[in-house]
């Protein structure tokens, strides 16, 4: 098995929005913002070969909405999800499995094109697109909450095109997966969230996702104020976190533009970060 991070843009968003309830004097510490509140997003996606199989985790916004939607979000840097994936060596056709821990357009948007006409295709047009169930559903009759970020361009082509494919146990931990890593199930930022946990020379590295979407959101009660709900996203962290801690876990982090690949430790407030890597200087 081969792993590969995957740059597919960076964005900002609102700091408060991004840290709830969380004070800004507190937040702003590891996060800094700009002249509109507005904090530095990676999308950095993970690209896992092992045998004929080439898995794309996430995908990043993409590039088909207008100029007033990036600007909203205010683009930043020089990375693409397409030119990424050239740099480690493939083709967008090399891909065979597009896997979507949730369909909030952050993490899907990079699945599906505009061609020349602008008709919605598929970016990966030989791969199958994975997502739970139970996720889809939620996310094709959203909530109000969620409903700016599941949209209609981003979701609809991937089922037109018969690509779509559900991952369907509810576990918590799935060990039996169509992929070569398992899936930790988390309900608290939305329904059935899924996190690859990946057994990578003899180190478990688990894809943070939206559980942690940066190093200051580790502290217990830094959630994220998009997240549905709250405090039992606070009960997933905390039992993910002493987890990680126990089992040596490394988390890479999907959101963090400074930090690609983290360990962790306990300390006196919690579970923090211990020492930061990439993971070509942590494995070669």
């Amino acid at each position: 098995m081969e792993l590969f991070p995957v740059e597919a843009g960076n964005f900002r968003l609102d700091g408060g929005a991004m840290f709830g309830v969380v004070p800004k004097t507190l937040w702003e510490r590891t996060n800094p913002s700009d002249a509109k509140n507005r904090i530095e997003m990676a999308s950095r996606c993970l690209l896992v070969e092992k045998g004929k199989q080439l898995i794309l985790i996430d995908t990043g916004m993409g590039n088909k909405q207008g100029d007033s939607f990036f600007r909203h979000y205010g683009l930043w840097g020089d990375y693409s999800l397409i030119s990424s994936l050239a740099r480690a060596g493939f083709h967008p056709d090399d891909i065979t499995d597009v896997f979507f821990t949730h369909l909030h357009f952050d993490h899907c948007g990079g699945a599906i094109n505009k061609d020349g006409s602008g008709t919605l295709v598929p970016a990966f047009k030989n791969a199958r697109y994975w997502v739970h169930q139970k996720h889809w559903e939620w996310a094709i009759s959203p909530n109000a909450r969620e409903k700016a970020s599941f949209l209609t361009e981003n979701l609809n082509p991937i089922e037109t095109t018969g690509q779509l494919n559900f991952i369907q146990d509810e576990e918590r931990h799935i060990k039996e997966t169509p992929f070569p890593f398992e899936i930790l199930l988390m309900n608290g930022h939305t329904e059935k969230q899924m996190l690859p946990l990946v057994q990578y020379k003899e180190t478990t590295l688990v894809f943070a996702a939206d559980l942690i979407p940066t190093v200051g959101h580790l502290p217990i009660p830094y959630i994220m104020g998009y997240d549905t709900r709250p405090l039992l996203s606070m009960e997933e962290k905390t039992q993910f976190l002493n987890r990680a801690v126990e089992e040596d876990f490394l988390l890479f982090m999907e959101h963090d533009p400074n930090h690609e690949l983290i360990s962790l430790q306990k300390t006196e407030k919690g579970v923090r970060m211990n020492e930061k890597y990439n993971l070509k200087n942590y494995f070669n």
